[in-house]
């Protein structure tokens, strides 16, 4: 039997193949266009990986079958292959075995498998009511909206609502306006909503039913992982928004020109989107290197995990900030709200950064070789474009118009960022162990040794 990781990577790649046949169809590109197969796979992988880099367009260059064919690669995405196979399994009376229940464990990334059935119905449940929600809001704001009715129908108001609604509770970022949500970077509804569900989405179910049996059960107490989850979120939008805003107030090319309160508005988006989402409502092409600097460390970081985004995870990057406050404290052991973190979560989040840290590296070196791009002016994009792709975000310099920077690469090029997004997307720990890890253990133990650390 094939372990957990590989079969989910397994799965996630199936899932991308399918998506390139269907995109690579003629049907699914728009009258007078052409998709090509490379294309078709690298949108196939940014779809099912939710990252929402794009190296054509999906407002314009796909036919109404491929913008629902990127929808649904988007939703399977979001939830994982292995949930919806789930479902599927539960709706044909079939039941799951203790393989099945194994890698459904590893996909929603969760400790027991105790009510895990339970746990996914639900989980497809509030996601299905969320994104229902925020499609109505939506909806209504786009049949609202004169500018959007002058080039649209009310009919294309509905589809808008849901295509946008799924792509920002998924944390994908795919839109069907060729300058993505810039034209809306003032309306507070269509800000508030597309944040909310990009929160919502990426903060985990496993926060959800957690809060859930606190105020609704008697003596349930909030798990250390729910509060260190919603410190670190709430820590790192409330940091971004100050952070963005005072390196681009005075910047006349992005928000120097808005009032406050926009420029307020513009700050709190981008710090909610960088945390994996990919939607923007500036040109970010424009924006300074302190600027694109934060918005790599957010999306570095990502969503949480049991969430629809990528990244490191808050939960690491809180367990080593944690970590390194109470060793030069002096203390033996890390621990938050009364509680110890387990050594080996400790190890595990450092071992997870560690990989992610080398890939990043890697992968930035082989572009920046391969393209032949002079380091000097493009080393800052390239770093940004595969930094988006492993935090599974979508945001990018772009290509000069309205393309992702990885428009520009060749078919190699665009081959890395693919592989980084699906990287990005199972986590570099688990297809490290997909990969690496044998079915035997060893059970040979060596003396220990000493070596001088720093």
């Amino acid at each position: 039997m094939g372990s957990p990781a590989r079969v989910l990577v397994l799965g996630f790649s199936a899932m991308i193949t399918l998506g390139t046949c269907l995109l690579a169809l003629p049907i699914a590109a728009a009258p007078g266009h052409s998709i090509g197969i490379v294309n078709a796979f690298f949108t196939s992988t940014s779809a099912v990986c939710v990252t929402g880099l794009v190296v054509k367009d999906p407002a314009t260059d796909f036919s109404l079958f491929g913008q629902w064919v990127i929808l649904l690669l988007i939703q399977i995405g979001g939830f994982g292959y292995m949930t919806m196979a789930t479902i599927m399994a539960l709706l044909l009376g079939r039941q799951l075995s203790l393989k099945d229940r194994l890698v459904l464990r590893e996909a929603l990334n969760v400790l027991s498998m105790e009510g895990l059935v339970r746990f996914t119905r639900n989980l497809i449940g509030i996601s299905l009511l969320v994104e229902t929600m925020g499609a109505l809001l939506l909806t209504l704001r786009f049949a609202l909206d004169a500018v959007f009715l002058s080039k649209h129908s009310l009919l294309d108001a509905i589809y808008f609502g849901i295509f946008h609604s799924v792509s920002a509770f998924n944390n994908a970022g795919f839109s069907l306006f060729s300058e993505n949500l810039i034209p809306y970077r003032s309306d507070l509804v269509v800000n508030l909503v597309i944040t909310t569900l990009i929160i919502l989405g990426g903060i985990g179910f496993i926060v959800y039913s957690d809060l859930y049996r606190r105020y609704h059960g008697e003596g349930h107490q909030l798990s250390l992982h729910t509060k260190l989850v919603v410190t670190v979120t709430i820590s790192l939008i409330v940091a971004g928004t100050a952070l963005f805003f005072f390196s681009e107030f005075q910047h006349p090319e992005t928000i120097g020109k808005l009032s406050l309160s926009e420029q307020l508005l513009v700050s709190y988006f981008h710090s909610v989107s960088a945390r994996t989402a990919g939607f923007n409502t500036v040109d970010l092409s424009k924006l300074s290197t302190v600027a694109l600097y934060l918005l790599m460390l957010l999306m570095f970081i990502g969503a949480s995990p049991g969430g629809t985004g990528g990244g490191i995870k808050t939960t690491t990057f809180g367990t080593i900030v944690i970590d390194l406050w109470t060793t030069l404290r002096g203390q033996v052991e890390a621990g938050a709200y009364h509680r110890r973190i387990a050594a080996a979560n400790v190890a595990k989040a450092y071992l997870i950064t560690a990989i992610a840290f080398i890939w990043l590296t890697v992968a930035s070196f082989l572009l920046l070789g391969v393209e032949h791009l002079e380091t000097d002016k493009y080393f800052l994009r390239v770093l940004f474009e595969v930094t988006s792709a492993l935090g599974t975000v979508g945001l990018s310099t772009g290509d000069g118009g309205i393309l992702s920077f990885a428009a520009l690469f060749n078919s190699f090029g665009k081959l890395v960022i693919a592989v980084t997004m699906l990287v990005g997307r199972v986590g570099p720990l688990t297809l490290g162990a997909a990969v690496l890890q044998s079915q035997e253990k060893s059970r040979v133990r060596y003396p220990e040794g000493e070596v001088l650390i720093g």
